[in-house]
């Protein structure tokens, strides 16, 4: 016969990887209503993360902390998934900022660089209609 559930397994999975597989006796999240805790016997449940923090307590007794980008979390049993687009661990809140602060200035620099390609390419089919049409009349 096994004993009470006393710790969760923890898994957190992006698009492309499965960032972390890990052990884990408090869970920390934040909804759209705001933070709540798992813990082992936590009811089964489904929430929309919101994009945030989100904290375990490791089998060592330590705090992990990650940002992550809004995503799904699923309890049930011992088991949390949580599927996001994107997430960053940090040792520390200090260190997660900035590494979340260098990573995003790198991403809003592709994003400037994606949105002006599609600048010029909707001029260029606007040309190209302007063109067809002093042709056809």
């Amino acid at each position: 016969m096994t004993g009470p559930v006393t710790q969760l397994r923890l898994k957190v999975l992006l698009p492309y990887r499965v960032l972390i597989d890990a052990v884990a006796t408090k869970i920390i999240a934040e909804a759209d209503n705001g933070f709540f805790c798992l813990k082992p016997r936590h009811v089964d449940m489904v929430a929309a993360l919101a994009p945030g923090l989100l904290s375990y307590l490791n089998e060592n007794n330590e705090t992990v902390y990650l940002a992550v980008d809004e995503g799904v979390l699923v309890k049930c049993g011992d088991e949390v998934l949580v599927s996001t687009r994107d997430a960053v661990i940090g040792n520390d809140l200090a260190s997660l900022q900035e590494t979340v602060e260098t990573r995003y200035r790198h991403l809003d620099e592709q994003e400037r660089q994606a949105r002006s390609a599609v600048a010029r390419l909707e001029a260029g089919v606007v040309r190209r209609f302007i063109e067809m049409e002093k042709l056809l009349s």
